[in-house]
């Protein structure tokens, strides 16, 4: 589904994509979120490990957790190298999930791993069948066509603040990052976007997620907000020159602040408020 230069994979299926750090002991409401999305009950969970180094330890959290929260089945499945990833037996679960979920760590072993293997194929053909898929911290952001893999934090951007990579792609269009405000991420993101103006930045704040629909919105959930930086109306950047002046120059960017309850629509380019489906001006 093309949206003003956006392409969101898997129109059959939302996506569900927290910025870390989420609740997990009381009222769980973006977790909670997501097992509904799965199908409640009758929901069939797969966790994907890939990207943490406890893989036995963080999967198993997250099952009792969607259990808890009246998943009907819950598995945690770790992938840590290519082979694994290309093997049809472990593509196979997916074909009975209504849920998938990536797990926080490293996004780039995400990305190394699973990127153009028979899994990640996989992964597109269950979103195209109507499967949620949702992320927490490294698990969003590999979610996006560019994907941050670090850079230091403070809001001061710099030319070189940012690092990045191809992510898997499966919303286009965007770049994710995490633990946003927590970690101080504004400067980053603005480089990012910066160097790539055509994506749209999207920062996620701790225990806050975005739930996008195949209809080209996203909605907010929890308790922080998200930074949107819309690049297309930059005027001027520095940020390819080869000029020695080391701090980033951005002029014209757009950015809106979104707490809960507030939402964006890809297609308008415009945020949208508590209670209204239409997107709107600057609020």
């Amino acid at each position: 589904m093309a949206v003003n230069g956006l392409l969101q994979k898997g129109t059959g299926g939302p996506f569900l994509l927290i910025g870390g750090a989420e609740d997990k002991d009381g009222e769980c409401r973006i977790l909670r979120e997501f097992v509904r999305l799965a199908g409640g009950e009758r929901a069939s969970i797969v966790v994907i490990t890939t990207a943490t180094r406890l893989p036995g330890e963080v999967g198993e959290a997250y099952r009792l957790v969607f259990l808890r929260l009246g998943a009907g089945e819950v598995s945690p499945v770790h992938l840590d190298s290519r082979e694994k990833a290309g093997d049809l037996r472990h593509a196979a679960i997916l074909q009975r999930a209504t849920g998938i979920f990536f797990t926080g760590g490293d996004q780039l072993r995400i990305a190394r791993i699973l990127g153009k293997t028979l899994f990640e194929h996989a992964l597109e053909a269950a979103s195209l069948g109507g499967v949620v898929i949702g992320g927490t911290s490294a698990g969003a952001a590999a979610m996006g066509e560019i994907m941050i893999t670090g850079g230091r934090g403070g809001l001061s951007p710099g030319k070189n603040t940012v690092k990045m990579a191809p992510g898997l792609g499966l919303i286009s269009g965007v770049v994710i990052d995490q633990h946003f405000a927590q970690r101080g991420r504004i400067g980053r993101l603005l480089a990012a976007v910066a160097h790539n103006p055509h994506v749209l930045g999207i920062g996620i704040d701790e225990d806050t997620a975005i739930v996008v629909s195949p209809d080209g919105r996203f909605n907010v959930l929890g308790s922080g907000t998200v930074t949107v930086v819309d690049g297309r109306t930059i005027t001027h950047t520095n940020a390819s020159d080869l000029h020695p002046q080391p701090m980033l120059a951005l002029t014209g960017v757009t950015l809106h602040v979104l707490p809960q309850g507030y939402g964006y629509d890809f297609k308008a380019g415009k945020p949208y408020s508590p209670g209204s489906r239409m997107a709107c001006g600057p609020l």
